[in-house]
């Protein structure tokens, strides 16, 4: 009898820990999936990030209209990409090449119109001056669009299907979209491309030279006045770019997707250090994992708590963000 049980408690303990190591393999494989969904995630932050950095490393200021510029961008893509289909064609690659182009160089229009318009006449004036013409702007923008398109969600089907399975376990598989795909491999090429533009063109030169000292580097022949629009108009034609990945990644877009993707990547922006492109792209990243882990094993309501929260904190003990640098005071 004892022999039995002896038997019978070995064959239970094998199968406890079986289906404790199958259960651990499905925890993981369900963490691997989240950790895809919040890179891409992150990625959109980024891109919408870096113009907020590259505004404020050359300004110093906030551009509270940036997020509302991304919801432009947004929309423009999907008109753009109605009116092409409606035009018969039918080559999916090239339709998006084509939005793709004209959103950014729409979009960029955008950029440099409110600057010139809201921002330029203000430079020198008090610092919460562009401050507040930035948050008006921001309400011009959202409203503009929600009176020329409409208050409701603007949904389009698929663009992009298919994807790979890199492991399935239990009715569990874990897959990559061809579209997420896309929004990392972009995100990556423009952080590497505008990367190279702000550290070996002239333009970027004139950037840093801006950002040290602008008065000084109009007494060196730099152009202020043009670098500080080119400066806005690249930050445009980046979200632009993410608009057109938020596009594809969800298939909607509506009027007010700007403010609360703005604030997010506002706050990508401070956590990895604002004036850092990479800091930018690091702190997208990280408020992408942070919102989609929170999700995933906790409460999905308190996703923004958690990652305003993580953001205090990382501040509390490094005030300039992940990989900012200290501000040096002119005197």
């Amino acid at each position: 009898m004892s022999g039995k049980s002896a038997i019978f408690d070995r064959g239970k303990t094998s199968f406890n820990f079986a289906g404790k190591c199958a259960n651990d393999r499905q925890r993981m494989e369900y963490f691997a999936q989240q950790l895809i969904n919040g890179i891409v995630l992150g990625s959109i932050y980024g891109l919408i990030a870096i113009g907020y950095t590259m505004v404020y490393g050359i300004v110093g200021m906030i551009n509270f209209a940036h997020g509302d510029i991304f919801m432009i961008g947004g929309f423009i893509a999907l008109i753009s990409f109605l009116i092409l289909v409606s035009f018969g064609l039918t080559a999916i690659p090239l339709i998006l090449l084509i939005v793709l182009l004209v959103s950014m160089a729409i979009t960029a229009l955008y950029g440099w119109t409110v600057e010139r318009i809201a921002y330029r006449p203000l430079r020198h004036s008090f610092r919460l001056a562009p401050m507040l013409s930035a948050i008006g702007m921001s309400f011009v923008l959202s409203n503009y669009s929600q009176v020329a398109q409409g208050a409701r969600v603007k949904p389009v089907p698929p663009i992009i299907t298919g994807g790979y399975e890199l492991a399935e376990r239990n009715g569990f598989a874990v897959q990559v979209s061809n579209v997420q795909i896309i929004v990392v491999l972009t995100t990556v090429a423009l952080l590497l491309v505008f990367t190279w533009l702000v550290s070996r063109t002239r333009l970027g030169r004139d950037m840093r030279a801006c950002e040290q000292d602008q008065t000084m580097a109009a007494l060196l022949g730099v152009d202020v006045d043009r670098t500080i629009s080119m400066t806005f108009v690249i930050g445009a034609a980046l979200a632009a770019v993410a608009g057109m990945m938020y596009l594809l990644y969800y298939g909607l877009v509506d009027f007010y997707m700007g403010f609360v993707a703005g604030i997010k990547a506002f706050t990508a922006a401070v956590l990895g250090g604002i004036g850092s492109l990479p800091g930018a792209m690091l702190g997208g990243l990280a408020i992408g994992l942070i919102e989609t882990m929170w999700s995933a094993y906790f409460s999905i309501e308190y996703k923004d708590v958690a990652a305003f929260s993580i953001l205090i904190v990382v501040l509390i003990f490094l005030p300039t963000g992940l990989l900012g640098r200290p501000e040096v005071e002119k005197v």
